[in-house]
């Protein structure tokens, strides 16, 4: 069985969307101040790699929201598409926006769990890591 899998998600008007031959099955919570702001709660999302194809392009905002990635959005209805490290070009879009069986997908990982609130948990047993972890694992070498 492979880790991955080919897709694609929409937003919820139709004008946008993606695909990818690698999407992780794998899906990982984020608890960091600016998912929560971007999105109103943590962000549910897969790892769709960096070959992945945009449609609709013309509808796609793209917010610079650190020095190290951007967001994209629906500029129609205001679906967020995508998280886009700048380094690699690798896309992590919310789950939610997928278009496959769910029952391929599984929880399995949350970052920056020393951002989460306290109102809300997952009962889910998954990897935790904290905000120190994340970017000593992934930061661009030099930050």
């Amino acid at each position: 069985m492979t880790d991955t899998f080919t897709g694609r998600g929409t937003c919820l008007c139709g004008a946008t969307g993606f695909e990818s031959e690698t999407i992780a099955k794998k899906i990982g919570a984020c608890h960091c101040s600016m998912c929560r702001k971007w999105g109103g709660g943590p962000l549910l999302a897969v790892d769709c790699g960096t070959k992945v194809v945009l449609r609709g392009e013309e509808n796609i905002g793209v917010y610079d929201s650190s020095e190290w990635a951007e967001r994209g959005f629906c500029k129609q209805c205001g679906t967020h598409l995508f998280y886009r490290l700048k380094e690699t070009q690798q896309y992590i879009a919310p789950a939610g926006l997928l278009d496959v069986d769910t029952s391929l997908l599984v929880f399995d990982h949350q970052v920056f769990i020393d951002e989460k609130p306290s109102y809300y948990d997952f009962a889910n047993e998954t990897h935790t890591m904290t905000g120190e972890e994340v970017f000593a694992k992934y930061a661009p070498s030099g930050e």
